[in-house]
C-alpha cells in the first residue's frame, strides 16, 4: 500500500472532517475565538485602514454580496468582503495570538462569514463552527512543521503564510468540496502566501490578514470551479517549505486517529487586553507593577527607565510616530503605563500619543536584551526598572501576563472585552445578539442571525471608547 502524500493527507482530512469530531473542548475556546474576533473586528471599521480598505473595495460591482461588518447600508462581494473585514480584525492589532506565532481566527472568521452569505444552502451554526475549526486546525499542523515557527516572527508574517491556509481549508470545508479538491485549493493558496515583515507597524499590516482572508475564499473557490495545483505543495521544499529553513511535513490524521488530537485542544490562545502587538502585555504588566510601588510617584522624578526584553528588531521603536509604530513599541507601552498606571484603547490616540510628558519619559528609556531571554511567546519575559532622581530603583518582573495561554482571561473578562468594543459600533441589540448567537452557534439552524446582528449599527459615533483601562488590578 502507497504512503499517503503530505498534501493528499491534509485534504483527505479536510473532506472527511464532520461535527461528530468535534470535543467539548474544542466547541468552548473556538466560540471564545469567534465572539473576540468579531469584537475586534468590528471595533476596527472605525479605523483609517479599514476606511481606506473599504472605499477601494466599493469600486468593484458584483451580482453577489456579503455583509461589510458594522456597516448597515454596505454590502460588497464576497472576496472584497473577506477582504476589508479580515483588515478590520488586524487594523488595531487587537486579534488573538496563537502559540507557533500567528493570529488564527481573523482571515478563517472574515471568509466563513463572506462565504456562507452566497452559499447555495445556508450554512447551520455547526457547520459554520466545522469549517472554522477545520481551518484553526490546518494552520496549527503546518506551523507545527518547523522549530523555526516557534520563535517570533524574523523575515515574514505568519497569517500571510499559516492564515490564508487556513482560510482555505475552513472555505473548502463550507464548500463541501472533495478530497482532491480541497488539495487544489491549498496549492492554489500557496501561491499567493507570505508577505515581508518590513511592513510591520505601518498601515500595510493589518491587509495581510484581508489578504489571508480574500485569497483562501477565492482559492477555494477556483478549486471549485476544477482549478488544479501542485499534488505535493506540501510534500515538497520548494513548495510550502519555502517559508522555513527546517521544514519537516507529515502527513494529517483526523483528530483522534494516531494518537493526535485537535490542535487547539492542546494549545490555547492568548487573548488580548490592549490593542498592541503581543510582546507589549509583558511589558505594560511588569511596567504596572513596578510602578505601584512607587508611593506618590512623580514622573518628573524619573531618572531613567530599563526595559529587559527579548531580540526582536520589529518591537523595538524607540520614538513612534504613529498609532501603528506605537502598538509594536516597547518604550511607548512601558512609558504609557508608568504615566498613565493603566491603558486601554485611547492609550494610541493622536492625542495621547502627543503628550509632552511621555516624549519626556520616552527620552529616558534603555533596552536591554539579555542572554536568557528568549525570542518566544511561551519563553519570553519583561523586566521594568524605574530609577529615580533620588537614588531609588523599582523593579517587576513579568512572565505570563493575564489572557497568555498559561493564564487565559476569565468568561467575563471575555465578554466585556466584547461588549465594550462592539457597543462602540452596534446597537445594544446587535452587541447582545452577536454575544448570544456565538454562545449557542452548535445548535443555530442557520447562520444568517450573525450577518443580521453584525449591521444592527448605532448611530452614536463621537462617544469614546467604552474598553476599561487596564491596570494592575486586571
Amino acid at each position: 500500500m502507497l504512503r499517503k502524500g503530505v498534501t493528499e493527507s491534509f485534504g483527505a482530512a479536510i473532506h472527511a472532517l464532520g461535527a461528530s469530531h468535534l470535543t467539548d473542548g474544542v466547541i468552548r475556546r473556538s466560540k471564545r475565538m469567534m465572539l473576540d474576533t468579531l469584537g475586534v473586528g468590528l471595533l476596527g471599521t472605525r479605523t483609517d485602514v479599514f476606511d481606506k480598505a473599504l472605499k477601494y473595495s466599493q469600486l468593484f460591482q458584483s451580482e453577489e454580496k456579503s455583509t461589510v461588518w458594522g456597516k448597515s447600508d454596505i454590502s460588497v462581494s464576497p472576496h472584497f468582503a473577506a477582504f476589508v473585514n479580515g483588515v478590520a480584525v488586524h487594523s488595531m492589532d487587537f486579534d488573538d495570538t496563537w502559540y507557533p506565532a500567528t493570529h488564527p481566527s481573523g482571515a478563517v472568521l472574515a471568509s466563513l462569514l463572506a462565504l456562507a452569505e452566497v452559499t447555495p444552502t445556508t450554512p447551520s451554526g455547526v457547520e459554520l463552527l466545522l469549517a472554522f475549526n477545520v481551518g484553526i486546525e490546518v494552520q496549527g499542523r503546518l506551523l507545527r512543521f518547523s522549530r523555526e515557527a516557534f520563535d517570533i516572527p524574523k523575515r515574514f508574517h505568519p497569517p500571510s503564510v499559516v492564515g490564508v491556509m487556513g482560510s482555505t481549508a475552513a472555505c473548502a470545508k463550507l464548500l463541501g468540496l472533495s478530497s482532491r479538491q480541497c488539495a487544489n485549493a491549498l496549492a492554489i493558496a500557496a501561491c499567493s502566501a507570505g508577505a515581508p515583515l518590513a511592513n510591520a507597524a505601518t498601515q500595510t499590516k493589518p491587509l495581510h490578514m484581508g489578504y489571508a482572508a480574500q485569497r483562501g475564499l477565492e482559492a477555494a473557490r477556483l478549486a471549485q470551479a476544477g482549478l488544479e495545483g501542485n499534488p505535493a505543495i506540501l510534500d515538497v521544499e520548494h513548495g510550502f517549505g519555502v517559508y522555513y529553513e527546517d521544514y519537516n511535513p507529515s502527513a494529517m490524521t483526523l483528530p483522534g486517529v494516531g494518537g493526535s488530537g485537535w490542535v487547539l485542544e492542546e494549545q490555547d490562545v492568548a487573548f488580548k487586553r490592549i490593542p498592541a502587538h503581543l510582546g507589549m502585555h509583558w511589558v505594560v504588566d511588569a511596567a504596572l507593577t513596578a510602578r505601584a510601588k512607587i508611593p506618590n510617584l512623580d514622573v518628573s522624578q524619573i531618572k531613567r527607565i530599563t526595559l529587559k526584553v527579548p531580540p526582536s528588531k520589529y518591537i523595538d521603536c524607540a520614538f513612534p510616530t504613529t498609532e501603528h509604530q506605537a502598538r509594536h513599541s516597547f518604550q511607548f507601552n512601558a512609558c504609557s503605563a508608568i504615566l498613565d498606571a493603566g491603558m486601554s484603547v485611547e492609550s494610541f490616540s493622536k492625542a495621547q500619543r502627543e503628550r509632552q510628558d511621555l516624549k519626556e519619559l520616552l527620552g529616558k528609556v534603555e533596552v536591554h536584551v539579555p542572554g536568557d531571554n528568549l525570542a518566544s511567546f511561551d519563553k519570553m519575559y519583561s523586566e521594568v526598572v524605574i530609577e529615580t532622581n533620588q537614588g531609588e530603583s523599582f523593579s517587576a518582573k513579568c512572565d505570563t501576563f493575564y489572557g497568555h495561554w498559561r493564564k487565559p482571561l476569565r468568561q467575563e473578562d471575555l465578554v466585556d472585552k466584547f461588549m465594550a468594543n462592539a457597543s462602540f459600533v452596534l446597537s445594544s441589540e446587535g452587541a447582545v445578539g452577536l454575544l448570544d448567537t456565538i454562545g449557542n452557534i452548535e445548535t443555530e439552524k442557520e447562520c444568517t442571525a450573525l450577518h443580521s446582528y453584525l449591521k444592527l449599527t448605532t448611530e452614536q459615533r463621537d462617544r469614546r471608547y467604552g474598553l476599561r483601562t487596564w491596570s494592575q488590578s486586571g
